[in-house]
C-alpha cells in the first residue's frame, strides 16, 4: 500500500530520532553535528531542519520521549508496581528496573549527557517533581491510606517508593550503562536479595524494648 504524505513524514520523523538517539547516546551532545544525524538517518540535513528547528530540539524531543514512557503504564516498572510488587515483592520490583533500564538504556543515558554538558538544565524540571508523580500513583494505588499501614510506623509511603525506586534504578544504571559487573561484590540476582532485605529490615538492630 503507498504511503501517504503524512506517513512519509512521521516515518522520516522517526528515522531522524533513531538516529539522533544512537549518535547522542554514544558520542555525546556537542560531539554529534546535524550533518551526522541526516547521514545516519539516510535523509538530507534540510530534512532534518524540517523537522526540527534545530540539535537541541532534536535532544529534548528524545528525553521527552523518555519522560512519556516512564508514565506509560506498559514500563516495566509501572508495571511491576500495578502488580503489587511495593512494598512486598521488592526482588519483582528490582528485576522490573534492569528490564526497564536495559529497554531504556539509550534513552538514561541522554541524562548523563545532559548532566555534563548541559548541567542538567533539561531533566531538571523532571526530577523535581518526581515526589508529586510518586504521591499521586500512592493515592491511586493505595486508596484510604492504606499503604502507611503496611510499613513501619513513621515511614512515609511516598518516600519509601522512591527510595525503592532510585536505588534499583540506579543499581541497574551502573551495571548497564556504565558496565560495571557485580559492583555490590556479587551478581544482580544477590544483590537485588540483599538490598531487598535491606530496604525490609533497615541495618541497625532492633533494641529490646524489655
Amino acid at each position: 500500500m503507498k504511503q501517504t504524505q503524512g506517513e512519509k513524514s512521521e516515518r522520516s520523523r522517526s528515522v531522524i530520532l533513531e538516529a539522533a538517539l544512537a549518535l547522542f547516546s554514544h558520542q555525546g551532545y556537542r560531539s554529534t553535528s546535524i550533518r551526522e544525524i541526516a547521514q545516519a538517518a539516510g535523509v538530507s540535513t534540510g530534512n532534518v531542519y524540517h523537522h526540527f528547528p534545530d540539535k537541541e530540539a532534536l535532544f529534548r524531543t528524545l528525553l521527552d520521549q523518555y519522560w512519556a514512557a516512564i508514565d506509560a503504564p506498559d514500563f516495566p516498572f509501572n508495571r511491576a508496581l500495578a502488580a503489587g510488587a511495593f512494598p512486598h515483592d521488592l526482588e519483582a520490583l528490582g528485576a522490573a528496573a534492569e528490564e526497564s533500564v536495559r529497554l531504556y538504556r539509550r534513552h538514561v543515558a541522554l541524562i548523563y549527557v545532559d548532566v555534563v554538558e548541559f548541567d542538567g538544565s533539561h531533566i531538571r524540571k523532571f526530577y523535581s517533581g518526581m515526589p508529586a508523580r510518586f504521591a499521586s500513583f500512592i493515592d491511586h494505588r493505595f486508596p484510604d491510606n492504606t499503604l502507611k499501614d503496611q510499613l513501619s510506623p513513621g515511614t512515609d509511603p511516598t518516600m519509601a517508593l522512591m527510595v525503592a525506586s532510585r536505588i534499583f534504578l540506579h543499581y541497574f544504571a551502573v551495571e548497564i550503562l556504565f558496565g560495571v559487573p557485580d559492583q555490590l561484590g556479587m551478581g544482580s540476582a544477590a544483590a537485588i536479595r540483599e538490598i531487598s532485605g535491606l530496604l525490609r529490615h533497615g541495618i541497625i538492630q532492633a533494641k529490646d524494648p524489655g
